[in-house]
């Protein structure tokens, strides 16, 4: 009997297959040292943490920073590479990229998250991600973090983030999903019912608009159509698919088309550029 294209064959536990038109395509979810690191202990230490991205975004932030900073070396050795953080803000993940020895640059578009942290610091540019103001090649490893969702063309940027990548380096791409409990950000849950309700919902509770703005600053980016850029882009070659903050027991979830949409919560696609 043929086995549905949306599942793995058993014999090779350790990756997940494309759907839509990369659909057939199959992907590594990274190194073993990678699935260690992935416990229950971790996820349930960042869960804690996400409680307090409003109340205490230092805090908050710090936490996220240090654990990126850990989960990206277990694709690439950081000491030395020049880093890109596409989306930056204002600086916590600059101090846990430069403790693990890279040459930190940020891009961000808003100023004012820039200057979150009192002033906008060196090495930090203003400008789009999906038009990056850098030549291509120009650094060793390109990061982005919870950004994807928040601009309109997000393949667009992530070829931009390619095109930027030297031969050899690193794209990492991270973004929160739009169909997972915190897809909507400030407004969840009820962006579970739409996009458009939960936001006049919150202006109408509050008394103004939320910060993440359905349809201008937040848009609906899903696993599928990740998994499905993943496999038509032609520049590099994807080293890992996997659920940054699930513990690994639950990564066999991100092989069911349906399922995998609510219980990943973010999705991170790891290349290496050609």
């Amino acid at each position: 009997m043929r086995r549905p294209s949306s599942l793995l064959p058993r014999r090779r536990p350790g990756e997940v297959r494309a759907s839509g038109r990369g659909r057939g395509r199959v992907f590594p979810t990274g190194p073993r040292s990678a699935r260690r690191r992935a416990t229950w202990g971790r996820a349930t230490r960042l869960l804690g943490e996400f409680r307090h991205e409003q109340s205490d975004p230092a805090r908050f932030y710090t936490a996220l920073a240090d654990d990126s900073a850990t989960q990206l070396g277990s694709y690439v050795d950081l000491r030395g590479a020049t880093l890109l953080d596409v989306g930056g803000g204002p600086g916590y993940f600059r101090d846990a990229f430069r403790a693990a020895g890279a040459t930190y640059f940020s891009l961000d578009s808003d100023v004012g998250e820039l200057s979150g942290l009192g002033g906008i610091a060196g090495g930090t540019v203003v400008g789009s991600g999906m038009r990056l103001p850098f030549r291509d090649g120009a650094v060793d490893v390109c990061y982005s973090s919870n950004v994807l969702e928040h601009v309109s063309d997000p393949w667009l940027m992530c070829e931009e983030m390619l095109r930027v990548t030297r031969p050899g380096g690193t794209t990492f791409i991270s973004w929160c999903l739009w169909w997972g409990p915190w897809g909507g950000h400030e407004t969840s849950p009820w962006h579970l019912v739409g996009g458009r309700y939960a936001r006049r919902r919150y202006a109408r509770r509050h008394g103004h608009e939320p910060k993440n703005k359905y349809g201008e600053s937040l848009f609906a980016v899903t696993v599928a159509a990740g998994l499905d850029w993943a496999a038509r882009q032609q520049d590099a070659e994807v080293v890992a698919v996997l659920p940054r903050y699930n513990p690994r027991w639950s990564w066999w979830m991100l092989r069911v088309p349906v399922l995998r949409e609510v219980v990943t919560w973010n999705l991170v696609l790891v290349l290496r550029k050609r």
